[in-house]
């Protein structure tokens, strides 16, 4: 977005005579406008900015490492700025009107790198019939980015094996298709084939993962393995049940993945949730 440097003047001169803002502060609006138009492609005017444009650039100062705050005052400015546009009538509709700002007090799941979630995911002993499933578990967390209350209630006849797919019931009850990759697939049918019919020992299940005691798994017991294997494998990072989701998220963000693809995988209803 190549926006005219007499617009930026007429919005910061309009908010130092409303406002009465200091010096620094102006600069620092000014420097957030520059952010976001470096980010913008080459051309784009302020009409043509939309509300997916808004999120993506966000979540980019995200995987940059922007904290919360800064990101919570970079959409304040570009609030500012869309209204004032819009008040002027050089828009016609402000594109950061439903976007809503990071809670400052929110705490993200710390992602794994890509090593330690190798790391992690090679922890079970697939030699046993837990550790069969445990890796499968994890592969499949991994490779589908699910949550952990959708990971225990999968049903066996939601597991596309000839496809690849998963059929979720996230929530809400909606359902998506989220594919599983081959890596995850193969332990899949691993476990499938040697450790569920060993842990279930003849009981009937229509849970995909299940344990020995109960048949269905429970997220507690998830959980539980996730932070012992973690220890095992030395990773001391604080750990909860969204850590391989959050990673998933991460890692497929870092390899050029778009916001609307990713907010399909997760099953998000809005994008600025992904974002």
């Amino acid at each position: 977005m190549e926006t005219p440097d007499p617009l930026i003047d007429q919005f910061l001169d309009r908010l130092w005579l409303e406002a009465g803002l200091s010096e620094n502060t102006l600069a620092a609006y000014r420097r957030d406008l520059a952010r976001f138009g470096a980010w913008l492609e080459e051309g784009s005017s302020p009409a043509d900015v939309s509300r997916e444009q808004v999120l993506g650039f966000l979540a980019s100062q995200v995987r940059s490492g922007a904290r919360p705050r800064t990101m919570a005052r970079q959409l304040s400015t570009l609030r500012r700025f869309f209204r004032f546009l819009l008040d002027i009538e050089a828009i016609t509709e402000d594109p950061t009107r439903e976007v809503e700002a990071p809670r400052l007090d929110a705490r993200l799941p710390q992602a794994l790198s890509e090593g330690e979630v190798e790391a992690l995911l090679a922890a079970p002993d697939p030699a046993q019939a837990v550790g069969l499933r445990d890796r499968a578990l994890l592969e499949v967390v991994y490779a589908t980015g699910l949550r952990i209350s959708e990971l225990v209630d999968l049903p066996l006849d939601r597991v596309r094996r000839d496809a690849g797919y998963l059929l979720v019931a996230g929530k809400g009850g909606k359902q998506r298709l989220v594919p599983m990759g081959e890596e995850a697939l193969d332990w899949v049918e691993r476990y499938l084939t040697h450790g569920r019919p060993l842990l279930l020992g003849g009981r009937p299940s229509d849970r995909l993962f299940v344990s020995r005691k109960r048949g269905q798994l429970s997220r507690q017991a998830v959980w539980y393995r996730l932070r012992k294997y973690a220890i095992e494998v030395g990773i001391h990072k604080p750990l909860s049940p969204h850590t391989l989701r959050h990673s998933f998220a991460t890692h497929l963000l870092n390899h050029g993945l778009d916001l609307r693809s990713l907010q399909m995988l997760l099953g998000h209803s809005d994008l600025s949730t992904t974002q």
